[in-house]
């Protein structure tokens, strides 16, 4: 993936997007449980970015040195003394920035680059989008397989800050956040864009954990995601809080 004629754009429509000539502020938000392994890297690919404001870390009662390398970094971080879910996190990071896009990556990612955060920020800043979703493709089988049969599960995500701010009325707990944001742009008529990330791919559950304790945390993770599928289904049917 090369940046050329269409990176010039890109950076042109920053001054532009707010009407004032003014860039807008651009925050990473990075729930990270017990991510020492990746997190480094994935950091290591953010702060070459100029057009990145603010990176903020997450650390979900993570008991390894996730947060010591965060620092290194000088990312700001935000330490939980037990694990809260994936969505407490990041509403928390969003929380904790006025920036006007939000920029949500998973930091397990294996193989990130400047060019995958370009084009997954590329569309909101011109006004393109108001959310993209980012697919892996060409990473590994395993992974690619999962994200194109279920891409509205993908954590790599940049969104228009309003829009998260649609996501608070709604009760939504452990991986709900990815399902949630996914639903409300159905119905919220939110543009909605899918973009391809080639090479990139994250650590498996199984890898993480072991194959028997990360299996069962896969399969509690879908279990999760079924009944969230149902419970903000609801909500936004019948406009329930």
């Amino acid at each position: 993936m090369k940046l050329g004629y269409g990176y010039v754009k890109f950076k042109l429509a920053i001054l532009n997007i707010k009407g004032e000539n003014m860039p807008p502020k651009i925050c990473a938000v990075i729930p990270a449980y017990d991510e020492e392994k990746t997190i480094g890297n994935v950091l290591k690919a953010l702060s070459t970015i100029s057009i990145i404001d603010e990176i903020i870390v997450i650390s979900d009662g993570s008991h390894d040195r996730t947060a010591n390398i965060a620092r290194s970094y000088n990312a700001r971080v935000i330490e939980f003394g037990n694990n809260q879910g994936k969505t407490n996190a990041v509403m928390t990071g969003v929380k904790n920035t006025d920036a006007d896009i939000i920029l949500m990556l998973d930091a397990d990612l294996i193989g990130l680059k400047k060019e995958h955060v370009i084009s997954l920020l590329q569309p909101v800043i011109e006004n393109k989008a108001d959310m993209t979703v980012g697919v892996f493709n060409s990473g590994r089988g395993a992974t690619d397989i999962a994200q194109r049969i279920a891409p509205f599960l993908s954590g790599q995500r940049a969104i228009c800050r309003s829009f998260f701010e649609k996501v608070e009325k709604y009760k939504i707990t452990n991986y709900g956040i990815e399902m949630a944001l996914t639903l409300m742009a159905e119905k919220e008529k939110i543009r909605a864009q899918t973009v391809y990330l080639p090479n990139l791919t994250h650590l498996m559950k199984e890898e993480k954990r072991g194959f028997f304790v990360g299996f069962i945390s896969r399969m509690k993770m879908y279990w999760d995601i079924l009944v969230i599928f149902g419970i903000i289904k609801l909500k936004l049917r019948f406009g329930f809080k």
